[in-house]
């Protein structure tokens, strides 16, 4: 075991430094998408495949009719635009002067000089209004009070479930669940019906897989990855113990095939009636309540559930970054003006339906009478899981680092990735947690260490 744990840790150092220095793990074969070097009136973007970016690249024509700036579009699927992403910021290639990254990457970016100051092109833009957009993705985008990026949609966590469901059981969800609350509805409901379970938890191995929501458990059950100081805190007796509630909680009631179920699967799940309640993304309310689901109308919406904390909900954000080393940076603030601005989220109910509007970043957006009416059952709830989010302040304790689903350190992507390894794991029945963390505190620990040292401690 020895040995397979330093070739995990040397991976943490290897992956860590591609982050950092622009290398990569993934081949670039097949990414494609090569842009164009264009004239002063053309910009290129680098973007995600998501549902919401291929809609903006529909509208675009409307952006280049308005402004005249031809948009190259390089779209990739998420693993590969974050491989992608690393090597050109961290490069400076100025191949690309947009492109999307989250709240995870824009602060490590700043910090390292890979992105664009945008605070001068937001006080100059006065129809862009920042004061709109929800302060807790203007405080995610921003280090030391200077923006780096503007979101393009966003998101944090909340528990849904069927309300029919508990209520043939005569259960009333509490207004502000408790995970212990949870567990005993869970027990209740497992079984409702045919092929039902209690409750749907990722339990598919990725630092944004089994760790996005096993991290806010920990964190309000007053645990934490690292104390302030930089000492490694994996198999601390409230790790342990949030950890335990979960995979007991999974592995009890939860969905068949857990070690394997990631965000689709539970959303498949949920949407199948296979799962009485699952707690994850508030973005996936939408496909819950879109036309033709057939859980549609069936669903409740409840706080991310806690223990210690007031709040248990993570932050999570797609933005728009301009490149540093762009010389159009006036032409790519237009742009990103565009996709963050009040006219597109119109713009995108107009052309393409209300349900499709990219959300989660305006306050402004649940006053459109049209997006409230087709979101009405999550809009609500979904705002307020965002505006309660505390990335700076998650559990009990200070960090050394913002996040709240994450460690906003370059090397947590490895670390969180292959300790989510180990308790996927636990979940299939191969190890205990115990086994789990104390592999997880020595990945950890050695990251604990190269901090300590860098600071001096």
């Amino acid at each position: 075991m020895g040995g397979f744990v330093g070739r995990r840790r040397n991976g943490i150092a290897l992956l860590a430094a591609a982050a950092l220095v622009g290398g990569s793990t993934t081949a670039c074969a097949g990414w494609g998408g090569g842009v164009s070097s264009g004239g002063k009136d053309s910009i290129n973007v680098l973007m995600v495949n998501n549902p919401q970016m291929m809609d903006l690249q529909k509208l675009a024509p409307d952006f280049e009719k308005e402004t005249g700036i031809h948009v190259n579009f390089t779209v990739l699927p998420e693993d590969d635009l974050r491989d992608k992403t690393s090597q050109e910021f961290s490069a400076q290639a100025g191949q690309y002067d947009v492109a999307t990254l989250s709240n995870f990457e824009i602060p490590i970016y700043a910090k390292a000089g890979w992105v664009a100051d945008l605070t001068s092109h937001v006080k100059a833009d006065t129809e862009f209004d920042q004061d709109d957009i929800l302060a807790p993705m203007t405080k995610a985008l921003s280090v030391d009070g200077k923006m780096y990026g503007e979101p393009f949609y966003g998101e944090s966590s909340f528990l849904m479930y069927r309300k029919d469901i508990l209520a043939s059981k005569g259960i009333t969800m509490p207004a502000n669940p408790t995970w212990p609350q949870v567990a005993d509805i869970a027990a209740k409901v497992d079984g409702a019906q045919p092929g039902m379970r209690g409750i749907c938890l990722r339990g598919q191995p990725g630092w944004g897989q089994l760790f996005a929501p096993l991290t806010t458990v920990v964190n309000t059950f007053g645990g934490t990855w690292f104390t302030k100081d930089w000492q490694a805190q994996v198999d601390s007796p409230e790790f342990k113990q949030a950890t335990n509630f979960y995979v007991d909680l999974v592995r009890k009631h939860g969905e068949a095939g857990a070690p394997q179920a990631g965000f689709t699967e539970c959303l498949n799940d949920t949407q199948q009636g296979k799962t009485a309640m699952w707690y994850d993304a508030t973005s996936a309310a939408g496909s819950l309540e879109a036309k033709g689901s057939p859980v549609a109308g069936k669903m409740g919406y409840a706080p991310a559930p806690v223990v210690k904390t007031k709040n248990a909900g993570w932050l999570y954000a797609w933005a728009w970054a301009i490149e540093q080393k762009s010389e159009k940076k006036d032409a790519a603030w237009k742009f990103v003006s565009w996709a963050s601005g009040k006219k597109y989220e119109k713009l995108v109910g107009e052309k393409i339906g209300w349900s499709s509007v990219p959300s989660g970043k305006r306050a402004s957006t649940y006053e459109i009478p049209e997006y409230v009416a087709s979101a009405k059952a999550f809009a609500e709830p979904a705002k307020k899981a965002i505006e309660s989010a505390q990335p700076d302040n998650p559990g009990v304790q200070p960090r050394p680092a913002g996040g709240i689903q994450f460690v906003d350190i370059p090397e947590f992507p490895a670390l969180g990735t292959q300790v989510s390894q180990e308790v996927s794991s636990a979940i299939a029945g191969k190890q205990s947690v115990d086994a789990a963390l104390e592999t997880g505190q020595e990945l950890a620990s050695d990251v604990a260490e190269d901090y300590r040292k860098r600071e001096g401690k």
